[in-house]
């Protein structure tokens, strides 16, 4: 290789050629292959909002207990995350604070329907997704990287009857797999 001019010099003193930032991205990987993520932007998205969410909550627990603006928005907060499935209770601003890119991956439509057994694969759920197999209600999903809400997930998850007392048949229609032999 050629000696460097000294404009070149002066622009590539800080770039350091033997280390990438892409070479510290192992856990990213880790997740992308588990949840079969194939789109990375959905990653970088679902790490912007896990971000702001986790600043959201530290900058609540600097203000005082008993705040009003502070009560009133952790509870929007712990509320609004626990309807979308990203914590398991509504305990503490803590689970927040410490919220994993990963609960947005788990929260996928194929990663609901592997866990809710209408799939056996997660590379399978993927696949009906984008064919158009799956709709929720009357309306078709084709994307498979929109998260779903616990809404969807509770409704379908033929735990017997809920609060309304509808029937198992009647829940799991919201979630309705078209057979693609059939067509």
């Amino acid at each position: 290789m050629r000696e460097l001019k000294f404009h070149e010099q002066k622009l590539l003193k800080k770039v350091n050629f033997l280390q990438w930032k892409s070479d510290q991205n192992v856990r990213e990987i880790q997740i992308l292959r588990r949840y079969h993520v194939q789109n990375r932007d959905d990653y970088v998205k679902y790490s912007k909002v896990a971000g702001t969410i986790t600043k959201l909550a530290a900058k609540l627990k600097l203000l005082k207990q008993d705040d009003p603006v502070r009560t009133k928005t952790t509870d929007q907060l712990i509320d609004k995350c626990f309807k979308m499935g990203l914590i398991p209770t509504k305990k503490s601003l803590l689970q927040c604070e410490a919220l994993p890119v990963s609960a947005f991956c788990r929260r996928r439509l194929p990663v609901v329907l592997v866990r809710m057994k209408f799939c056996e694969t997660l590379k399978e759920a993927v696949t009906f997704v984008e064919q158009g197999h799956i709709r929720i209600g009357e309306r078709l999903c084709g994307c498979p990287g929109t998260p779903r809400a616990r809404v969807h997930e509770s409704l379908s998850a033929g735990s017997g009857t809920n609060e309304s007392g509808r029937d198992e048949d009647m829940l799991r229609s919201l979630i309705v797999v078209e057979d693609p032999k059939s067509n």
